[in-house]
């Protein structure tokens, strides 16, 4: 039996909130993509699905995460999660509505939460307003956001055009009246045929509250907030802080995020490493962009690590997307991504890759679709050992995360 199956729809995501249940003294597998029906997974108490199904059509994200849930369903699964990003990235045809409503049907249940609040990550709700840090999430970077723009920071009114059931909300107050005060509520507003309940919550102790208050439902959304304080709650020990033995052999990171973060760690990292960046207005071709790359990989592995990185600030893109034109970032992705298999086969023991689509690419590149999560090298970014021979550890970081030091550090610690 798996306590607690996780379907999340994209992987850094997938690695965030797996990260959070292993810290709340859970053990964690990841598995990218909808696994195969006889698919084998180490015997954990939590599996983790990372779906890539955020910014594609509804209809296939309901059709994907069904097809997991599905999965976990045959693995007598207890509860389920929906895990989404900590700024509800959505439009509105979704995806986070319609999945919900799906996952809600297919389990047989009438109601669910809303709970994207990630306070240590300075993402939190109150009156039903998302904030990131000391702002309005329509007021933070999000509403420039090139696929998911957030421009109202109301949970309620950008779900609302995603789903045709009624939405109630669980406010601040109620929460600090503690566990059952919270049970009650939720009780009272399943009987009164709402369906999705947004949640305030602004700090960890409040995420605690509502995990152990929303016990009776069977299907949970949100953040990796409030599944790590799922993971607290399943009465496991905390997780040790040690750093987990991992492969000490040569590595590489590839770097595909624009973010400020990722671009502070790309500067630092070339600093120490060899670098070398993918730049598409010098080499528009994708083949000799590719080969040229490659080749240079090549020549300089045995000084490993190394970084290869697209990262690249508001004037480098438009001149690539000049050059390359309107499939520069998939190419680019898919380029990275056949780099990470090219280290591989010369011999790469590590693999951190910055970017979730990015480490999608990867992760498809390499032909990964299991991994057990170990301790964290930075707050929600923690390190991955994929359970074949020979073991490979991965590092995939979403965009804004980690510190600025984290790329280079990821090539040293923890060694076997």
């Amino acid at each position: 039996m798996i306590a607690l199956g996780c379907i999340a729809d994209d992987f850094t995501g997938g690695t965030d909130v797996a990260a959070g249940l292993r810290r709340g003294g859970m053990s964690v597998a990841l598995l990218f993509g909808v696994p195969e029906a006889g698919a084998e997974v180490p015997s954990t108490d939590a599996v983790v699905i990372a779906l890539k199904t955020r910014t594609v059509p509804a209809a296939a994200a309901v059709d994907d995460s069904l097809r997991a849930l599905s999965w976990l369903k045959s693995h007598d699964v207890g509860r389920v999660y929906f895990k989404y990003c900590s700024t509800f990235d959505s439009t509105d045809e979704g995806n986070i509505g319609p999945v919900a409503d799906a996952l809600l049907r297919d389990l047989g249940e009438s109601m669910t939460l809303i709970c994207p609040s990630s306070p240590e990550h300075a993402r939190t709700t109150y009156n039903g307003y998302h904030f990131v840090g000391h702002d309005l999430l329509s007021e933070s970077s999000m509403r420039f956001h090139p696929l998911t723009p957030m421009t109202d920071a109301k949970l309620a009114r950008i779900l609302q055009p995603q789903t045709d059931g009624p939405i109630g909300h669980l406010a601040l107050n109620t929460v600090h009246e503690g566990i059952d005060a919270v049970a009650g509520f939720l009780k009272e507003l399943e009987t009164g045929g709402v369906r999705h309940v947004v949640v305030d919550s602004v700090t960890d102790a409040d995420l605690y509250t509502v995990a152990a208050g929303s016990r009776d439902l069977r299907l949970l959304t949100g953040g990796a907030g409030l599944a790590a304080a799922l993971g607290s709650n399943g009465g496991g020990a905390e997780e040790s802080e040690s750093v987990a033995e991992l492969p000490s052999g040569p590595g590489i990171v590839l770097a595909g995020s624009c973010s400020a973060a990722t671009m502070q760690q790309v500067s630092n990292a070339a600093g120490v490493f060899l670098s070398y960046r993918l730049d598409p207005s010098t080499t528009p071709d994708p083949v000799q962009m590719q080969d040229a790359a490659v080749g240079w990989l090549r020549r300089n592995w045995e000084q490993a690590p190394v970084l290869i990185y697209s990262s690249a600030g508001p004037g480098d893109r438009e001149r690539a997307r000049a050059a390359m034109g309107s499939q520069t970032s998939e190419i680019l992705e898919r380029t990275l991504g056949a780099l990470a298999a090219e280290a591989v086969s010369l011999g790469a023991q590590r693999v951190v890759v910055a970017g979730g689509e990015t480490s999608g690419a990867v992760v498809q590149a390499l032909g990964i679709s299991t991994v057990v999560i170990q301790s964290e090298a930075d707050r929600g970014v923690p390190w991955c050992l994929t359970t074949g021979e020979p073991t490979l550890a991965l590092l995939l970081k979403s965009g804004n995360f980690g510190s600025a030091d984290l790329l280079v550090r990821a090539m040293s610690e923890g060694g076997s």
